[in-house]
C-alpha cells in the first residue's frame, strides 16, 4: 500500500529536512513546492512568491495522486497550515487506498526565528528569505491539529 506523508509546520520547522529523510528511507517521491518555485522564479520571495504557490501545488498534487495510484510513496513538503487542507489531501489519498501519515513539526517561534535567521544569512539555493514579520503573520494563521484530527491519520 502506498503512503502519503504530509508535513505540517511553519517555515523553518524542519519540514524539508524530514521530507528528504522520508524520501530516502521510504523510497518516496518528495514534492517540495519551494524548490519548484525557486527553479521557476529565482529571486522572488514574499507575497509575489505566495501568489505563484497555488499553481505549483496543484501540479504537484496531480503528480502525487498519479504516483500513489501506481503504488509508490509520496511526501508533500508543504506547510499544510489549516485543517481543511489537511482533510482535503487525506480524504483524496484514502480514496485511492493510500495510507496517510501527518508529520507534525511545531518548534517554538523563537527557535523558528533562530533557524530562519541562519537560513536567511546562508542564502542557500532553493530557499527563500523569510522575515520576522512574515513568520509572525504565518504563526497567527497556523491551525495546530487537535487530538480528534490526529486520530484520523496513520502512525509513522
Amino acid at each position: 500500500m502506498a503512503t502519503l506523508f504530509l508535513t505540517r509546520g511553519l517555515q523553518g520547522s524542519g519540514k524539508t529536512t524530514l521530507a528528504k529523510r522520508l524520501e530516502r528511507e521510504r523510497s518516496a517521491l518528495r514534492l517540495t513546492a519551494d524548490e519548484w518555485l525557486h527553479e521557476l522564479h529565482p529571486g522572488l520571495s514574499g507575497d509575489a512568491l505566495d501568489a505563484l504557490r497555488g499553481p505549483v501545488e496543484r501540479v504537484q498534487w496531480t503528480t502525487a495522486l498519479r504516483v500513489l495510484l501506481l503504488g509508490c510513496n509520496v511526501v508533500l513538503d508543504w506547510g499544510l497550515w489549516s485543517r481543511p487542507e489537511r482533510d482535503h489531501y487525506r480524504t483524496q489519498a484514502r480514496a485511492m487506498s493510500a495510507s496517510v501519515v501527518l508529520c507534525v513539526l511545531d518548534p517554538p517561534i523563537e527557535e523558528l526565528w533562530q533557524r530562519l535567521s541562519r537560513r536567511n544569512h546562508a542564502a542557500q539555493p532553493g530557499t527563500f528569505e523569510i522575515t520576522r514579520a512574515a513568520l509572525e503573520r504565518a504563526s497567527r494563521l497556523f491551525q495546530r491539529p487537535e487530538p480528534d484530527e490526529l486520530a484520523l491519520f496513520d502512525p509513522l
